[in-house]
């Protein structure tokens, strides 16, 4: 089973260049990371500010599906990390990184992992939009 370097839903600042470093491993050729980043548009308009809102169960669910998406994957360690509360323009919201010996088998995983934590992850996007309407959007 591969090493759960960091799994966690919180309010820092997320640093892609950390988690790539919590999975750097000598063993491992590859390095995939993935980062989702607030962007100023949406839908065709302009975004004024992003807030992301986390069921209680948030914490416990990130673990839960990374661990089950690893399970068998032929990675050696992985790092994933989902922020909420406000988030300005540019910042990131969510990041994934995952080492392994050969590229295949980390993008194949990298990918899995933001496809089941977006689809799975308890979690709700709230933007507010320039023309004075807003949106709820729940990623789980």
């Amino acid at each position: 089973m591969p090493e759960l370097m960091r799994a966690d839903v919180t309010t820092d600042l997320i640093s892609i260049t950390a988690l790539s470093a919590l999975v750097a491993d000598e063993r491992c050729g590859a390095v995939v990371t993935f980062t989702g980043d607030v962007r100023n548009r949406d839908g065709g308009k302009e975004v004024l500010s992003l807030t992301y809102e986390i069921h209680p169960s948030a914490v416990d669910k990130i673990t839960e599906i990374t661990q089950a998406v690893v399970k068998n994957a032929d990675v050696v360690k992985v790092a994933v990390s989902h922020r909420y509360g406000e988030i300005p323009i540019g910042e990131t919201a969510f990041a994934v990184a995952v080492s392994a010996v050969h590229r295949e088998s980390a993008f194949q995983t990298c990918s899995a992992l933001v496809d089941q934590i977006k689809a799975q992850l308890p979690i709700w996007k709230h933007q507010v939009f320039s023309d004075g309407t807003d949106e709820w959007v729940n990623t789980a």
